[in-house]
């Protein structure tokens, strides 16, 4: 049996064990190594962090799960990845060994880019379901005294989405609370213009998005650097192609959010030939490594190029959808080397998304997520709320099943033509 270890255990790692299981049956041992002892829905956090979601209601303890499913599960961090060996150590002192490794960690947040940054500083986090809960901690006290929001994605971040969606929810609660009137929120992002995404926009994203925040009252900076954060002040200035600059006055807060820049986590960082120089994954077509060719990749984790040159630094997403096509590809192609041919499966990379703001969205379809696209479509109205709802809940009931597609939602992506696999 080949010993295949996946590394992670979010929404592109728990699908890549239930494929690999699927796919392999008996002619693989699969373990899972993951931090946490749970998975956690992450694109609910906005929810918890105005606590319309307790954080326990979007969480799956995975130990009796995985076992069920003969899947071997390992509660603890990774702390060195050896390709040349196959090894990897492990923070609980364990060394293992692999015939092939799937990273699918996602990222590092880099929150130490920038001074006052982050949960432990000055500014609020919705990265992970703990920040986000400490999040809802400060929003409830805010509630009471209220005053200036700054809700953003500061320069190098490549997540843009949860940070509309968290600016627009908190509009959505402070006028359910009938005290919006008192709380001027302005919106500070990276990118060269509203609704870009780090995907130069999908669709008219651009004028969707700006006009959500036009009805909402919400002033936005874009092209910003976040120079600085203090305890009630987030320094900004405003870069222009031509090289101009706008130090804008501090922008006064009473509660902030940015989106950090994302770096690959410690064990792979600074590996030659695994990783580029921000510690995200090299990988070919087949979401495979050219250097160590046992060694695969799929989520936030992999290394994606920016689209095109922007003045202030910009990284590309990895979509939900976008993964689980990176998931099928390598599926795939482990597949194909153990049974001793050549890997030839490549994801398509198609995205479909769904951002809520909490009574209404933006949804978007781009085939394939990276342009030029075969279709490139932007829509809003309440029923993305809904939709995101639904997704939500089932999503988790495929990870408490342990299944990665059923026959019908195979069949229903079919149907709107958005498919998983590239043709070959």
């Amino acid at each position: 049996m080949k010993k295949i270890i996946v590394l992670g255990a979010g929404i592109g790692g728990i699908p890549m064990a239930y494929e690999l299981r699927d796919e392999l049956k008996e002619q693989a041992e699969i373990t899972v190594v993951s931090d946490l002892p749970y998975f956690e829905f992450t694109p609910s956090n906005p929810w918890v962090a105005v606590n319309w979601r307790k954080k326990e209601q979007i969480r799956v303890e995975l130990a009796e799960i995985f076992a069920k499913r003969k899947i071997n599960f390992i509660h603890s961090a990774a702390k060195k990845v050896k390709p040349e060996s196959n090894q990897v150590e492990l923070d609980n002192g364990d060394t293992l060994e692999y015939d092939f490794l799937v990273i699918a960690t996602g990222p590092a947040l880099a929150f130490d880019d920038i001074k006052g940054l982050g949960p432990e500083h000055f500014t609020h986090s919705i990265c992970k379901t703990d920040h986000a809960d400490s999040t809802r901690e400060h929003w409830e006290k805010f509630v009471e005294s209220p005053g200036p929001i700054v809700v953003g994605a500061v320069q190098g971040a490549s997540c843009f989405g949860p940070a509309y969606e968290y600016a627009l929810i908190l509009d959505t609660d402070l006028r359910k609370r009938k005290i919006r009137d008192q709380v001027p929120i302005t919106f500070v992002t990276s990118e060269p213009y509203i609704g870009h995404l780090g995907l130069d926009g999908v669709g008219d994203t651009k004028s969707l998005l700006e006009s959500k925040l036009r009805d909402a009252n919400i002033n936005w900076i874009t092209n910003a650097t976040v120079d600085e954060i203090t305890a009630d002040e987030i320094h900004v200035t405003e870069h222009f192609r031509d090289g101009q600059t706008i130090k804008h006055d501090p922008l006064k807060f009473k509660h902030s959010m940015l989106l950090p820049s994302f770096r690959g986590i410690d064990a792979v960082f600074g590996i030659e030939g695994l990783t580029n120089p921000k510690g995200f994954i090299l990988t070919d077509e087949f979401q495979r490594n050219p250097t160590f060719k046992n060694i695969f990749a799929v989520g936030v984790c992999v290394a994606i190029p920016p689209i095109g040159k922007t003045p202030v630094p910009v990284g590309v997403p990895k979509t939900g959808y976008m993964i689980e096509s990176m998931v099928t590809a390598a599926v795939h192609n482990i597949k194909a080397l153990i049974n001793g041919k050549e890997p030839d499966t490549k994801p398509s990379l198609n995205a479909l998304c769904l951002a809520d703001f909490g009574d209404g969205g933006v949804a978007f379809i781009a085939k394939p997520q990276i342009p030029p696209r075969n279709l490139n479509w932007s829509g809003s109205g309440k029923w993305v709320h809904y939709a995101k709802v639904l997704f939500e809940k089932y999503f988790l009931h495929k990870v408490r099943r342990g299944t990665s597609e059923p026959f019908w939602e195979k069949m229903v992506m079919d149907m709107i033509g958005v498919k998983k696999l590239k043709k070959k």
